[in-house]
């Protein structure tokens, strides 16, 4: 019993090792940093970061625009109104003012109205000859013609100023109208008081001159009255002046 054991094993050991080697596959193992892992906490705190940059960004853009915008209103407000009426309204003044400047005999002046008050409008001198009364009513006369063509002629270059006047206001409202900045508006509003007041300064002419034309036919009234009288006093003062005579008529 035990050879026969003995030859049962000892032919499995042949066996074994007369057999060809089997082929085993080697085990490997992955690296450990080559597992991939998912942290969902994780991936939604980087969300919420990436949002909030992105917010932060939009706001940036946003407040860029904005200020961009304020710059652009900035120069509208501060861009200069590109039409000017100033010089067409200084020229419209200066007409006026040559107008007044050539009055005749009498001037707009203080002083030169009371020279020629004291020496043609005063009190009639008993000493002066009849020419001289003669040559001073002439030349009060003359006065008052004088005083009555510079007003007409005052006139007649306000009512010239007149067209100027429609297209400059035309002109200016228009370019109120179309103003692209508070500087614009600001300076068609000036302009437009500015053309008032050279129309203001063209009535103020006219009321002028023709206060002096009356002023000048109320005083040569006046002075005709008194040199009336005194050529009425020295007529009947008594000495070689009128003798009353025969008067024929009709040679008979």
């Amino acid at each position: 019993m035990n050879a026969f054991r003995i030859r049962s094993r000892a032919f499995v050991l042949a066996t074994a090792m007369l057999a060809p080697p089997l082929l085993v596959s080697p085990i490997v193992v992955a690296p450990a940093h080559a597992f991939i892992v998912f942290d969902p906490s994780n991936y939604v705190q980087n969300v919420l970061t990436a949002a909030r940059s992105l917010q932060q960004i939009t706001n940036q853009i946003t407040s860029l625009q904005n200020e961009a915008q304020m710059l652009i209103n900035q120069a509208r407000n501060l861009a200069s109104l590109p039409f000017s009426s100033l010089q067409q309204l200084q020229q419209s003044i200066q007409r006026t003012q040559q107008l007044l400047s050539q009055a005749q005999n009498v001037a707009f002046d203080v002083q030169e109205v009371d020279r020629i008050f004291q020496q043609r409008y005063g009190a009639g001198s008993l000493s002066a000859s009849d020419q001289q009364l003669v040559a001073d009513a002439r030349s009060r006369w003359q006065n008052t013609v004088g005083g009555l063509q510079d007003a007409m002629r005052v006139q007649a270059g306000v009512v010239g100023n007149i067209e100027t006047n429609r297209s400059q206001m035309s002109a200016l409202i228009g370019a109120s109208q179309s103003a692209t900045g508070a500087l614009q508006a600001t300076q068609a509003g000036n302009q437009l008081l500015a053309l008032q007041a050279q129309q203001l300064s063209d009535l103020t002419a006219v009321v002028a001159a023709n206060g002096r034309a009356q002023a000048l036919t109320e005083a040569e009234r006046t002075a005709a009255a008194e040199q009336g009288r005194e050529q009425r006093r020295r007529f009947l003062a008594p000495g070689p002046g009128y003798q009353a005579g025969n008067a024929s008529m009709f040679n008979r």
